[in-house]
């Protein structure tokens, strides 16, 4: 168990260049058994892998007994592969050049079980075809929009779908997809309100279906800040992500989470471009920059910093006049959205006792990794 040490992001960087991704692997362990100490059976939960990206992270949770997983690329989809993941969903819906990318996914690695999802009838019968004509028949979930207004069908109109993904070659109904990533009040109790009205929709779905004798053999809903609320739920899969790892954004937001940040973006001042100025080597190619400027990065020792500009290799902050800071200077960071960062690194550097261990491959991160 790690300590409490509030120094504990700080390793021996000798001879690790910046900016650089570290991940402390004894976190991730205990990530992992606090995910499943949230669900009532280590078999709900489904864990999204968009977050790690390697073989390494999956395969600790594969080692505590999680064997259910979703992805969202095809690299992703051949990663969970490679590690011979039992049960994986493709939460995409597959057209096109990666529904046949997905098909020779499914060809290559036959130990696994894969489904996707649908959730229009025009998509799923290009994809009943497909499978069909490959002599398969591949497990869809219907994909419902749940007030995330990105993908999915509204649930009211989602009877036919589900009649058509019944009865067609090719296809199975697997149950329903729900993504509810639009819920993110910082007060759990709104959080949970809002979340269990928009729920709502989905169990009455299943309810319609069960009229006319078709039944939801499962459901897969909410991401990281709906996870301990659907958690609660019988018979409800649940597909956290950044739990593996933690950041600042989900720190903030879901402060009831006990996860611990797990990965810390090391970086150096490389310029004091003023006197109240210091300038990092973390650009826009080390950090997810999709944030105001000033929600990409939290520095842990160095929290008064404020960053003002960012360009491809640079982050420049104010620092205040008659500060202490010089060239060479080592800052540790805590991204405020971790998933987009690891995809910026071919690697993460594993940390144990303070010292650099070994290597995690993000090999997920590629779009393609062989298929």
């Amino acid at each position: 168990m790690p300590t409490a040490n509030k120094n504990w992001y700080k390793i021996n960087t000798d001879k690790l260049d910046s900016p650089a991704l570290v991940v402390f692997a004894e976190r991730v362990k205990v990530n992992i058994q606090t995910a499943i100490n949230l669900v009532s059976h280590v078999n709900q939960l489904r864990p999204h892998v968009k977050t790690n990206k390697s073989a390494e992270a999956t395969r600790l949770m594969l080692n505590a007994g999680i064997t259910k997983f979703k992805c969202a690329t095809i690299a992703e989809a051949e990663m969970l592969g490679i590690v011979n993941a039992p049960d994986v969903v493709l939460a995409y819906q597959p057209l096109g050049p990666k529904l046949r990318r997905f098909i020779d996914v499914i060809k290559k690695f036959p130990s696994t079980g894969y489904a996707c999802l649908t959730d229009n009838i025009s998509a799923a019968e290009e994809q009943a075809m497909a499978f069909a004509a490959n002599e398969m028949e591949v497990p869809v979930y219907v994909d419902l929009n749940i007030g995330m207004n990105r993908t999915g069908i509204n649930p009211l109109d989602a009877i036919e779908l589900c009649k058509f993904c019944s009865a067609t070659r090719g296809i199975r109904f697997a149950g329903l997809h729900a993504y509810d990533g639009h819920l993110r009040n910082p007060d759990i109790n709104i959080r949970t309100k809002e979340c269990n009205e928009a729920f709502g929709a989905v169990e009455k779905l299943k309810e319609e279906l069960l009229k006319i004798g078709i039944p939801v053999p499962n459901i897969i809903a909410g991401g990281s800040p709906t996870f301990p609320i659907h958690a609660r739920r019988k018979n409800v899969e649940c597909s956290p992500g950044t739990f593996i790892y933690w950041d600042k954004g989900y720190s903030d937001q879901c402060p009831e989470q006990n996860f611990l940040p797990a990965a810390v973006l090391v970086t150096r001042i490389i310029s004091l471009p003023s006197s109240t100025k210091v300038c990092t080597d973390l650009g826009h190619k080390s950090v997810a920059a999709e944030n105001d400027i000033g929600r990409r990065i939290f520095f842990l020792n160095a929290p008064g910093l404020i960053p003002i500009s960012q360009s491809e290799e640079h982050l420049v902050c104010e620092a205040g006049e008659n500060h202490e800071y010089n060239t060479g200077d080592l800052l540790y960071g805590l991204p405020y959205h971790i998933c987009p960062t690891v995809a910026l690194y071919e690697r993460v550097h594993i940390i144990e006792e303070g010292e650099i261990a070994g290597e995690w491959k993000n090999i997920a991160r590629d779009r393609k990794i062989t298929v």
